[in-house]
């Protein structure tokens, strides 16, 4: 072959090659065209079947970047409403499962591609926490256009078809007020930044359509319009709080720890809200189930039912329980019997003290025997001591009243004299419960909670806290205490030092009462003057101070009595001067005597009662009794308090352990009014 030949042959072949490469880069830009063509039929067909949402008080946002990025990256529609912030991407997916929390395109798993999705998510709620907007209130929603499927979580984001896209979004109901709904629209616009925002030069010329025009987009049904809006309306709104915080609130819920916390603060600065946000936020974000728990046993359930208002969403995934009744349910699960008879545990204390106590050094120091059981329960079993040499040199935190070594032997021989009563009568007492459960845990870990949120924590044991430790040891966002120790009502008390836990470094203390009017708080504050008590964290303090009180009201209505005739004829005309329904009201008692007395006086007048022994969080029209103890954690627009003692309003003898905790308990029922408080005292 000539050189000529072979030159031709060779310029032949490249010509080829050329052409070839020439119609693969072709192709792959009419694939990219009609990629995009595809996607933005997509978005606007989409767009169109959300747009009856705009008639629930919904405001869009289309086309709009990334946050924080400098691509070209695009979020498809940013919807600000009643329910929330809905960040909507739209997707043209075929052969879409979900299976086991992950989402297939095909047998492709697409799980990863929604990681950014829920970034930008979680970037959105810690912008929106600067308003006070929960976390829970920011939503990521990917819409499988023209596709049917139920809401589903896959990784942080709901995944749902098209048609079912805008009745999920407005089934979230109110949950903002209007003027919530324009700060957070504001904060959207300045997060979410326009795409393309110089100015375009517009093509006036037609040209030939690179695809064949698009089919006309579905138009929705009457009927479907209506389901979308129905939606909205069978949602019932929510307190005002479910949604919106203070900012600094907001923050806290979202604020990451490296160990076991703790949350404190006055009465009113918002505790349990926070906890209950809290909870919620750590479900979502770690998919993982979260533990509430209070030493009272009726606050759980209260909690639980707030929360399925509030996060609907992770109701499966946050468990309220008591703390004795999650022990007895634990050794439960593990075959361990445990027979819990009060009528036999008053009989085995009871003769305990016959035995060995009545008539003897305790019974000179102090006459009732519940001072001794209560040292029993808090100080010895409530840690765990099983030696005398632990209980003789112990710091007894918390009681007043100080003992040498002789009377620590006594009260020693009465606590043995007490335990073989309760082995001779075969049952255990509530002490009995946690430390059986304690031990259980160390010779058999459980795991599966990634935290555990304690609330009123100054109300436990050591041997409790030592307990909830265990589920979660000292991981981030493990452990959570909340509570305020000039709440501590109670004997006796302890430190996280020996219940094994340190919070250095991650204790935060909220000083803005959010609930109460000032008038309520000096009020209230008169009766615990001057009260020092042993904090958890073992130190000794006073009040936690208020730097913000931003609520005004009437000044609360104190009226002595002296008879208790008269009293209770005034205690139910003055419910004729209220303002509020009675679901509102608070009547809360020092007593269980008092509770029933309350309820037969207020049902003998036609008053409408709900104890708060059967109150489980669901609104209801009648009013609430029950104890003090009972009505920790809750609050009432308006409290009354029947029947107070008259010493308990008088100068306050520091020394008087018993007093010092009746004065406690009064100042928490107090503090349990939002805008209004009458007293009751007989003489």
């Amino acid at each position: 072959m000539s050189s000529a030949g072979y030159s031709a042959g060779e310029e032949s072949r490249r010509l080829i090659a050329m052409a070839a490469e020439h119609e693969r880069l072709a192709a792959e830009a009419r694939e990219a065209a009609e990629r995009w063509m595809i996607a933005h039929r997509t978005e606007r067909q989409v767009a169109g079947s959300l747009a009856p949402l705009s008639a629930a008080g919904y405001s869009f946002l289309h086309d709009r970047g990334w946050p924080g990025s400098r691509s070209r990256a695009q979020i498809d529609h940013v919807l600000v409403g009643p329910g929330g912030l809905f960040i909507v991407d739209t997707k043209a997916w075929a052969g879409v499962e979900i299976a086991a929390g992950r989402i297939f395109r095909g047998q492709a798993d697409v799980t990863d591609d929604l990681d950014g999705l829920a970034d930008v998510g979680y970037g959105t709620e810690a912008v929106m926490a600067d308003l006070g907007l929960a976390p829970g209130e920011v939503h990521v929603v990917v819409v499988l256009a023209g596709k049917p499927m139920p809401p589903t979580e896959v990784g942080g984001v709901v995944v749902v078809g098209e048609k079912q896209a805008a009745k999920h979004i407005n089934s979230h109901g109110r949950r903002l007020t209007d003027i919530q709904i324009n700060a957070v629209l504001g904060a959207a616009l300045n997060h979410f930044p326009v795409l393309n925002a110089a100015p375009v030069p517009i093509e006036t010329t037609i040209s030939e359509p690179v695809l064949a025009e698009a089919a006309l987009e579905p138009l929705l049904e009457v009927d479907d319009v209506t389901d979308i809006l129905l939606a909205g309306l069978l949602a019932a709104p929510i307190e005002e709080w479910m949604a919106f915080l203070h900012p600094s609130q907001a923050k806290l819920v979202r604020r990451g720890f490296n160990g076991p916390a703790r949350i404190r603060g006055a009465a009113g600065t918002g505790k349990t809200v926070v906890g209950l946000h809290r909870a919620a936020y750590l479900a979502r974000s770690q998919r993982s189930k979260i533990l509430v728990t209070s030493f009272v046993r009726t606050l759980p359930d209260v909690l639980g039912n707030l929360l399925s208002r509030l996060a609907p969403d992770v109701t499966e995934l946050v468990e309220f329980v008591g703390v004795h009744a999650f022990a007895l349910r634990l050794l439960q699960q593990r075959g361990l019997k445990m027979n819990v008879k009060k009528s036999e545990l008053d009989l085995a204390f009871g003769s305990a003290w016959l035995r060995s106590a009545a008539g003897g050094p305790l019974a000179a120091i102090d006459a009732n025997p519940q001072y001794w059981r209560d040292e029993i329960s808090y100080v010895i079993k409530g840690r765990g001591l099983t030696r005398f040499d632990q209980y003789a040199d112990l710091t007894r935190t918390g009681r007043r009243r100080p003992l040498g070594i002789d009377q620590r032997r006594e009260v020693w021989k009465l606590f043995l004299a007490y335990q073989e009563e309760l082995e001779r009568r075969k049952v255990h007492d509530f002490d009995d419960v946690i430390l059986r459960a304690d031990a259980s845990l160390r010779a058999m870990p459980i795991e599966g909670y990634a935290g555990v949120i304690i609330d009123e924590a100054q109300d436990l044991t050591c041997a409790m806290v030592r307990m909830l430790h265990l589920l979660v040891g000292d991981k981030a966002d493990g452990l959570t205490l909340i509570g305020d120790g000039q709440q501590t009502i109670y004997p006796g008390g302890f430190s996280l030092t020996e219940a094994g836990v340190s919070i250095a470094g991650r204790g935060v203390v909220m000083s803005t009462n959010y609930r109460n009017t000032r008038e309520i708080v000096e009020f209230a504050s008169t009766v615990v003057d001057g009260d020092e008590f042993a904090d958890i964290e073992g130190d000794v303090h006073s009040r936690d101070a208020m730097s913000d009180i931003p609520r005004s009201g009437p000044v609360p209505v104190s009226q002595r009595f002296s008879s208790r005739a008269a009293h209770d004829k005034e205690f139910i005309q003055y419910f004729a001067t209220l303002p509020c329904a009675p679901g509102d009201i608070g009547v809360l008692c020092l007593t269980n005597q008092g509770v029933r007395d309350a309820v037969q006086a207020l049902s003998s007048a036609g008053i409408p009662v709900l104890e708060l022994t059967d109150y489980a969080g669901l609104p209801v029209d009648a009013v609430k009794v029950g104890t003090i103890k009972r009505a920790k954690g809750l609050e009432f627009k308006h409290v009354i308090l029947p029947r107070v003692p008259a010493s308990l309003l008088e100068g306050a003898d520091q020394d008087d352990e018993a007093l010092t905790i009746h004065r406690r308990e009064l100042y928490v029922g107090m503090t349990r009014a939002r805008d209004g408080l009458w007293v009751g005292v007989c003489g």
